[in-house]
């Protein structure tokens, strides 16, 4: 394994004390339980508050937590405010303009690479798999008496720094009819009630299976699950609530050792209709393809033998997979009355500040190149930051090993300020973060005015 499985195996001897079973460093497939179910809950019950403790020392370190909202605009629902301001936080005594004016080799050598644009670790890194925001996990539970709440590890940001719950709904089919969600979240107790006569048959169907929990990972019968009862499972929709994001995260399945995995954020499916590639990494060419890896990847971190055990559901591609893709397919994104209808900014209606954004984001921030306007803000790629530039791979936070992102798939834009962790890791908690990423990243030089108005532009996407 080169250098990465060396310091795989480091964080092995440095996680053990965090995990009820750790895994062997140079781990490709997930080994069986070698302790009794009620020793592993008592372990990991016992080890949690650390494991809490320990994330929430990093968060803090890495950015300002506190709940700054902006008062000028609200999510798509009216419920939720967006958080203000830059919350990455430097060190080394620079600013973020001395920042800007350095080089690349300069910012690895002096080690000045803030380190909330490092990669984002999993809350348990170690042991992985999906974590719901509590939010999530209430409803759940009131609406259908089933558990997403694992015993070993809770949600890790802040509840201000995550999406509308639950968000609206906006579908491509009925555009006058606004949020079809009226305000709930749809689960499998309600979706029929609250879709019937919205929508056709084949959708009502897709709808369902979207609905209907199947055996993960760490939510199933098996002993190795990581809920207190034997679990039905969880949902595709348990993440992309109301089809779009919770926040929810869990590890990629495409990359091993198990150290060097990034945490991988929820995203949003609207406007999955106009995306011709689907995974972060995986580049997925269909919608169908995205709906039927989901059960191998997302539910069981791509090792199809764990999947097989624990009662993996493999949807018929002809007839169930279509139905899921055609209900996915009718997702739509939230109004953008200042936009025409090739996605740029009607000078009646936008502020000049929001047309000042538009410029630098067609302009000098380069922003336009992959998140093209006329394409839903995005141009169907994969890209490579090379951010590895600009810090020493093979660093370990909390059991991650650091290594290069790699090409990522550039994500749209509509709707963004819905969507709150950002990149494909969440590393990023608001959208001023995101400007200063790609400032430095990608050398822009823009100046505080240029960044204040590009943040402004994209509010009204």
């Amino acid at each position: 394994m080169g250098y990465v499985g060396g310091a795989a195996a480091a964080v092995l001897l440095m996680s053990t004390s965090l995990m009820s079973d750790p895994l062997p460093p140079d781990a490709t497939y997930r080994p069986l339980p070698t302790l009794p179910p009620d020793v592993v809950r008592r372990n990991d019950e016992a080890a949690k508050p650390a494991v809490q403790r320990r994330q929430r020392a990093l968060l803090e370190e890495r950015y300002d937590l506190s709940n700054r909202p902006r008062t000028d605009v609200k999510m798509a629902g009216g419920r939720q405010s967006i958080q203000d301001g830059v919350r990455v936080k430097l060190h080394g005594g620079v600013s973020w303009d001395q920042l800007n004016q350095m080089g690349a080799d300069e910012i690895r050598n002096r080690d000045l690479l803030p380190k909330g644009f490092l990669p984002l670790p999993h809350v348990k890194q170690a042991t992985g798999g999906q974590v719901f925001p509590r939010e999530q996990i209430d409803q759940i539970r009131t609406a259908e008496a089933r558990d997403l709440n694992r015993f070993d590890v809770e949600f890790d940001l802040p509840q201000h720094f995550t999406p509308e719950f639950p968000a609206p709904i906006f579908l491509t089919t009925r555009p006058e009819l606004g949020d079809v969600s009226g305000g709930k979240l749809l689960t499998i107790r309600n979706y029929y009630s609250m879709m019937v006569g919205i929508i056709t048959p084949v959708q009502m169907e897709g709808l369902r299976l979207l609905l209907t929990p199947f055996p993960q990972e760490e939510f199933n019968q098996t002993e190795d699950r990581k809920v207190a009862e034997q679990s039905l499972g969880v949902t595709c929709l348990d993440c992309h609530a109301n089809f779009h994001t919770n926040a929810a995260f869990h590890l990629t399945p495409d990359v091993r050792p198990q150290s060097a995995r990034f945490r991988l954020d929820s995203t949003s499916l609207r406007g999955l209709f106009n995306q011709q590639i689907h995974g972060s990494k995986r580049s997925l060419r269909s919608v169908e393809d995205f709906t039927e890896f989901e059960q191998r990847t997302a539910y069981f971190n791509g090792d199809h033998v764990s999947a097989t055990r624990k009662g993996v559901h493999l949807p018929d591609r002809p007839n169930q997979v279509a139905m899921m893709a055609q209900m996915q397919n009718i997702i739509d994104f939230p109004p953008a009355p200042k936009l025409d209808p090739m996605g740029r900014l009607d000078p009646a209606k936008a502020t000049p500040a929001e047309l000042a954004g538009e410029e630098v984001f067609m302009g000098k921030g380069k922003c336009a190149q992959c998140h093209v306007p006329a394409t839903h803000f995005l141009d169907n790629n994969m890209h490579d930051l090379k951010l590895e530039r600009f810090y020493k791979p093979g660093q370990v936070f909390n059991d991650q090993v650091v290594i290069p992102d790699g090409p990522i798939k550039t994500f749209t834009l509509r709707g963004i300020k819905d969507s709150p962790p950002y990149l494909h890791d969440g590393r990023l908690l608001t959208l001023a973060d995101t400007v200063e990423y790609f400032n430095l990243v990608l050398g822009l030089k823009l100046t505080a005015q240029e960044k204040e108005s590009l943040v402004t532009y994209m509010l009204t996407l």
